[in-house]
Order: structure tokens, then sequence, then C-alpha cells
């Protein structure tokens, strides 16, 4: 067993080394952005989100060509931000900060759904075409097609952290720890905990290997058709959960806003650590300003840039303020957060569970299944991408192969670790996008007002 003593404090180290790192850049992460956000926000006198009605009516509209349709980019999306990040993600940032994060989550995503506007305009007004005539864009091609100069630059940079913000971790970990909690598979054979995560890891990267290797298309295919289902699902028995306690509704919203402003609510120190505990974790939600997005939208079948972008900025609001509100809400009122010793998903499923008639862990284990599975479909495809910018197009679906090998690592690796892999690379992706789409407003502004 020295191994798994060796193994465990290989990760406690990183988890160390993860966590300074962070610190020492996520107060630039917050102020790209938030303040970047807030900046594009009043610039564009908010219209993407007084044109949801025709958000709505673009993503359902059909335009031919080659590329993807814009509810199969949108569908692709959802299914890699609507997962274990509403779902576990939400009771980590309750656990770490309280009611109060949930409000900040909700800001970020209001502001996501504007950076989205401008990113996914870009990936589709700056982008390439293959051999076949598909399109192909994504924040790579926007910054290195319309910033000449230091483009490229960022382009690589973007793409390298890409490579490991993209990792299966956060997703396979939670669904192993899901299984493992939920099924206790020991009381059918007793292999030990770390043994079952180890064949639960193995499965996911089977069944995983099955789509990923098919390419985009097999990937939104199969998105397209599990993503509205178990949203729908998942919003039903939600809805249904808080209905039953709508007593406590009203008390629970006063909780968040009242404790959104507490300066002890975080543990982490503070008012301002409270803050960006929420942004942090509605940017691993729906992420926002991380450039993700941009790579399916980018394959659109869309001509006009704008379109794109108003279908996009659908994606935060469905994301968080919709899917990560019931999450937050459900946990508040079933009083679960009294169990000091649950996190993540675990804290979740106890939720589940007290409110909606001692079988709600089980059927959300039946749609975290879905979710974490179209999740880890989803993701491949963004390594896929970068890679494939960094070398050639052609050597990009190797990216794969690391991917599935890294769903079973995921698994057994502990959940301090996994989220300290995510925060830092989206941080050091959101930073080279967040400039650019500042940058490059201008363009987008101007285009959206001559368009509507």
């Amino acid at each position: 067993m020295s191994w798994l003593f060796l193994s465990l404090n290989i990760m406690d180290l990183l988890t160390s080394l993860f966590q300074k790192l962070i610190s020492s850049i996520e107060l630039v992460m917050f102020f790209l952005v938030i303040g970047g956000g807030l900046f594009l926000l009043f610039q564009i006198r908010a219209k993407p989100l007084l044109l949801i009605k025709t958000s709505f009516q673009l993503l359902f509209s059909k335009e031919g060509g080659a590329g993807i349709s814009r509810f199969q980019a949108l569908s692709a999306v959802l299914a890699s931000t609507v997962g274990l990040g509403n779902i576990s993600g939400v009771a980590i940032a309750i656990y770490m900060g309280g009611p109060g994060v949930m409000l900040w989550m909700w800001v970020t995503a209001i502001i996501g759904a504007i950076i989205k506007f401008y990113s996914c305009t870009l990936a589709v007004l700056y982008r390439e075409k293959e051999e076949d005539g598909s399109p192909l864009g994504g924040p790579m091609y926007y910054m290195k097609i319309a910033l000449p100069k230091f483009g490229k630059p960022f382009a690589v940079w973007f793409s390298i952290a890409g490579l490991f913000g993209v990792l299966p971790a956060f997703t396979a970990n939670q669904l192993t720890q899901t299984l493992v909690s939920v099924i206790d598979p020991n009381q059918y054979i007793d292999l030990g905990i770390l043994n079952w995560k180890i064949i639960i890891g193995l499965i996911l990267a089977i069944i995983s290997a099955v789509v990923i290797l098919g390419g985009l298309k097999k990937i939104v295919e199969v998105t397209s058709m599990l993503v509205p289902i178990m949203v729908g699902l998942y919003f039903g028995i939600g809805v249904t959960m808080l209905a039953m306690n709508a007593e406590a509704i009203i008390p629970a919203l006063q909780q968040i806003f009242s404790e959104a402003f507490s300066v002890h609510a975080a543990a982490t120190g503070g008012f301002w650590a409270l803050v960006i505990l929420g942004v942090r974790r509605a940017v691993f939600s729906n992420e926002s300003g991380i450039g993700n997005a941009p790579m399916y939208h980018g394959q659109s079948n869309t001509k006009n840039p704008i379109h794109e972008g108003l279908v996009a900025s659908l994606g935060p609001l469905l994301d968080t303020v919709l899917v990560c509100s019931i999450t937050g809400l459900i946990i508040i009122i079933s009083g679960a957060t009294e169990l000091t010793q649950l996190n993540g998903i675990e804290l979740t499923l106890e939720a589940f569970n007290r409110l909606f008639f001692g079988i709600g862990d089980e059927l959300l284990l039946l749609m975290v299944f879905v979710f974490g599975i179209s999740s880890l479909f989803t993701y491949s495809y963004y390594g896929v991408k970068c890679l494939g910018y960094l070398t050639q197009k052609k050597w990009g679906p190797w990216y794969n192969y690391i991917y599935i090998v890294s769903i079973v690592f995921s698994a057994v690796a502990t959940v301090d670790l996994v989220i300290g892999i995510i925060d830092l690379s989206f941080a050091l992706m959101a930073i080279p996008n967040m400039i650019t789409l500042l940058w490059l407003s201008k363009k987008v502004k101007g285009l959206l007002f001559a368009t509507t």
C-alpha cells in the first residue's frame, strides 16, 4: 500500500501548489471577467438581454450550409456546462461560502450572457474554413485573425491552458463519487472504494470513447438529444420540490441576499473572498469569459455573426440563472448544510433525498449520470481543437486518447485537486480571451446596432 500513500502525498502537494497559483492570478481573472463584463454590458446597453425572445426564435430556426446548427451548437455547450457544475459545483460554493454566494453567481451569469454574446459573435465573424468548406472558429482563430500583432501569442497561450482546462477532471471525479455514494457497490462485491473508483473510471472511459472518437457530428447528435430531455427532467423535479416547500422560498431568498454582503459568510476570509468564490463557481458553471463556447459556436452554419451571439447569450441564463438557482434553493431549503461533513455532490444528494419522498437521491443519480456523460462527450472536442491549433489539425484527434486515459485518473483523484486544476486553467484561458474581447468590442457593438 506504499504506492497509495505516495500518490496521496503527491495529490496533496499538487493541491497546495494549485491553490497558491490560483490565489496569485484569480484577482486578474476577477477584474477581467467582472470588470470587463460590466464594461461590455454598459457599452452595448444590455441589448442582448432585451432580445431574449429573438434569441429563442433564432435558436429554433434553421439555416443551411456546412457546419452544425445553432441548436446543436448551444446543446453541445450546455452539455458541457449544465451538469455537475450546476449540481455539485453549487453545493461546493454554498459549503465554502454560505447561501450568499448565490447572488454573486447570478450577477456573474448576467454579465456572462453579454460576454458570450461578444465572444461567439467574434467566433463567426473571424474564422477559417476547412478543405471541405466546414467552418473553423474559436478564440484562437479570432485572436490570430483580428489581432495580427499579439494575437498569435495569445492564441498559443489560450490553447495550452485549454489542453488542461478541458480535461474531464471534475466531471469524472464527481460522477464517480456519486455512483459510489448512492449505489455503494461494496454491498454487492467488496473490492474497496479505491478499486471501485478505478472500475467506474474505466467504464466511463469506454462509454466516452465510443462517442468522442466519432468526431464532432457524433458528439452534437448525441448531446442535442440528451440535453433537452435531462434539463427538462431536472427542471420539472426541482420545481416540484420547490412548489411543495413554497413557504420556504422567500426566507431562502432573504438569506441569500442578507448573507451576500456578510463579511463573515465566506470561510476563506471576508466579503471579497465571498464575491470571488461566487464568481469562480459561476465561471466554472457557465464558463463565462473562458472561451470554450466559441469553439462550438464557431462551427455553426450561421451566416450572421450577431445571430450566433444572441443564441449563445442564452447559455449562462439557462445554465446559472435557471439550473443553478434550482439547485441552490433546494440545498438551502432542505437544511442539508447542517451536516457539515457533506460537500459537493453528497450535499446535493442529501438535499434531494430530504425533499423528494426519500427517493430524490436515486432520481438525481440518474440525471447526474446523463449530465456527466454528456459533459464527458463534449469537453473532449475543446481539447482536440486546442491541440489541432498548436500542432496541425490532423493531429488534434490524438488528444482524445489523452482525454480518455485522464478519466480514470480523475475518478480516483481528490475533489480539491481537480477543482484546483480546472480553476487555474480556466483563469489562464480567461485572461487572453477577455483582453481580446475588450480590444474588439467596438466592432461587435457596431455590428449589433447595424443589424437590429
